[in-house]
């Protein structure tokens, strides 16, 4: 499993394209490559996950 799978599984996306496109847009967690490899830095998934919820609360 990925990290983009991983991704894909935490927050029941409908594809890994989604998490793509997401980063593309700016609208999902930070992610950097190593070489051809996608990777996110779990402190940059948390981040947006309370982003999420301080957009959810307000």
């Amino acid at each position: 499993m990925t990290p983009d799978d991983d991704l894909v599984a935490m927050f029941d996306l409908p594809s890994v394209e989604t998490v793509y496109q997401r980063r593309r847009k700016r609208t999902g967690p930070r992610g950097f490559r190593v070489g051809r490899h996608l990777r996110y830095d779990p402190a940059d998934v948390q981040a947006w996950v309370e982003s999420l919820r301080e957009g959810t609360a307000a």
